[in-house]
């Protein structure tokens, strides 16, 4: 029954990539992309472990396309338990289905069987990237995709030479799976990553790492292209390149005005396209990123900084040690971030124009906390309130995954049951936002799968109120799948709906899919609601995404086909999920459950 049941899914597999190979020939290109996941031994910081990588490296394959192709990847599940994959960055016009957020839009890829994930590219343009969107899992299975200009057209800047995948990740020690269940269990604070790696390697500052850091080997007098991804799980970064300046000329998959400067900030989840001109003495220079933390004094842990080498090639004694960037911000340096991000303006030209939803077209304004919490709920004498102190909230809504089917499935076959559409458009209270006193009325929460329901082509504003509720104010890094927003505004303190819109940037505002809510601070965005389908949005630090910092969007089918969501897939991952996909060790769980 099995064996035939993968012979099906093959068949669809196949089926599909006929049927898109023949769309192609009016269409962009047809990509095909192979990814297995499966577990392998790595070593870093003086330990060797296994863990879920895709394709074998770490970080994994880099998708290369052109603006408008069509990609197929087919993902392979060899791991011991159910994930999905996300194209972050992609809107995925019409086509939630391939978006890939677990129990939002599809459910996870069982070990042994197999999915092909459609990706639609439209107006992308730049890096983006993929990643699990599993848990904790995005930690070791992540790539950039890298999408070129239409074949025929340029860059909207001068011609490089060459262009180079930078990734910033996360470095954990142990089984970080194993780490984060026993947390959630045990109700203690979720893993901080041990290190930093650029392209996989921490650098020669951390234990056991002299000599291992990756090497970027360089001719003088060329200009190259550096394609930056913070895959970090939870962490903001400063990155520079000793003695040498960038420009920023690229975010999240669209280009912005240059950005001249010696250092950039990256937020978990954003990718930036950034020039750097070969034109110093022979010789080697660190790249390096340092933590840059929001966090309250007493929970941020400053490690080593992450390094890389910048290597010119050519005929020269080498230094005993590469040069550091003198430039690279110090861990709490708001001034540098902030300095950095007011810099950030889309295009707005001609050949790149924008669309902001102007005042009189908003139909929906919504207001919208995102707060530390803690749980309000019953004993139900398996798992009481006392266990589970901390949670994330917006509008003091947790978020709860469904788990019998997906948010997709069940909107699109009407299934009852599984949410409701009462997420509000305000918090159930107003009051000092960032003060640091608090009364319970603000701490407690409750969870839900309550999500907004818009209307096709509406325009919506939001406005994101961070909150300092137990302590917890930080840059909150929000993502929102199925679309790219405006921000038209962010600041400090309680936001101001009579002042502060007066200084909202209309022109030349940012275009991007992950932007920071400020620490103790708001931020306003807008977009037109144009592309039917739910879509998840989301805090980027995988701690606060873990505790109920998300909701979701259905936005409703507009009057013709072409402005509905495309037809299912033949197949999609069944939602049957086994008891030994979610454990590796099952019997001692099911066995701990008995005792109980």
């Amino acid at each position: 029954m099995k064996s035939q049941k993968k012979r099906t899914a093959i068949l669809v597999d196949i089926f599909l990539v006929l049927q898109f190979l023949m769309i192609s020939l009016v269409q962009g290109e047809v990509h095909v992309y192979d990814f297995v996941l499966r577990e392998k031994n790595f070593t870093r910081l003086c330990e060797t472990k296994s863990m879920f990588v895709v394709n074998d490296i770490f970080p994994g394959p880099e998708i290369r396309v052109h603006k408008g192709d069509m990609v197929y990847v087919n993902v392979y599940n060899q791991a011991y338990y159910g994930l999905t994959i996300h194209w972050h960055g992609i809107m995925q016009l019409r086509n939630p289905w391939s978006d890939g957020p677990e129990y939002i839009t599809q459910c996870p890829i069982q070990p042994g069987t197999n999915f092909t994930y459609e990706v639609l590219l439209s107006t992308e343009e730049g890096t983006v990237w993929w990643h699990a969107h599993s848990d904790w899992t995005r930690a070791s299975v992540h790539g950039a995709i890298v999408i070129l200009p239409t074949v025929g057209s340029t860059y909207p800047f001068p011609q490089t030479d060459e262009d180079e995948v930078i990734i910033l990740s996360s470095w954990y020690l142990g089984d970080l799976k194993v780490r984060v269940d026993e947390a959630m269990k045990e109700a203690t604070s979720l893993p901080r990553s041990d290190a930093y790696t650029i392209n996989g390697q921490p650098g020669d500052l951390f234990p056991c790492s002299k000599g291992t850091a990756y090497r970027l080997k360089v001719d003088y007098a060329k200009t190259y292209l550096l394609r930056i991804v913070n895959a970090n799980i939870d962490s903001s970064l400063f990155f520079a390149v000793a003695q040498h300046n960038l420009t920023v000329v690229g975010l999240d998959g669209a280009y912005i005005k240059p950005i001249y400067t010696t250092y950039i900030v990256i937020s978990p989840g954003q990718t930036m396209d950034v020039l750097l001109k070969t034109d110093q003495v022979l010789g080697r220079y660190y790249m390096a990123g340092r933590h840059f933390s929001s966090d309250n004094a007493k929970v941020s842990q400053f490690g080593h900084d992450v390094t890389a080498i910048l290597e010119y090639n050519g005929d020269y004694t080498y230094p005993t040690s590469p040069l550091f960037p003198k430039t690279l911000p110090m861990y709490s340096d708001f001034s540098a971030a902030l300095n950095f991000t007011y810099q950030i303006k889309s295009l707005a030209s001609p050949e790149y124009p924008i669309n902001v939803p102007p005042d009189n077209d908003i139909t929906t304004r919504m207001f919208i906390t995102a707060s530390m919490n803690s749980l309000y709920c019953e004993d139900s004498g398996f798992l009481s309130c006392t266990e589970i102190p901390i949670a994330t909230s917006v509008n003091n809504i947790s978020w709860v995954n469904p788990r019998n089917t997906d948010l997709l499935q069940a909107y699109y076959r009407n299934i009852s049951g599984v949410y409701s559409t009462d997420f509000p458009d305000q918090p159930p209270t107003y009051y000092n936002f960032t003060d640091e006193t608090y009364s319970n009325d603000t701490v407690l929460t409750v969870q839900g799968t309550k999500v907004k329901v818009l209307s096709y082509n509406e325009s919506v504003e939001i406005v994101f109120q961070g909150t300092d509720v137990q302590g917890g104010s930080v840059n909150h890094p929000l993502h929102m799948h199925g679309y790219k927003f405006y921000v038209v505004g962010y600041g400090f303190g309680n936001y101001d709906n009579e002042t502060d819109p007066k200084g909202f940037n209309l022109v030349d505002p940012p275009h991007v899919t992950t932007f920071g809510i400020p620490k103790n601070g708001w931020l306003a965005i807008r977009f037109i609601a144009n592309n039917p389908g739910v879509w998840f949005w989301h805090c980027h630090m995988e701690r606060h995404l873990t505790l109920g910092m998300e909701a979701a969007f259905i936005v409703k089918n507009g009057d013709t086909a072409e402005t509905s969501i495309l037809e299912p897939p033949a197949y999609m991952p069944s939602c049957n999920v086994p008891l030994a996909s979610r454990f590796k060790n099952s019997d001692v769980f099911v066995e701990k459950k008995i005792d109980q």
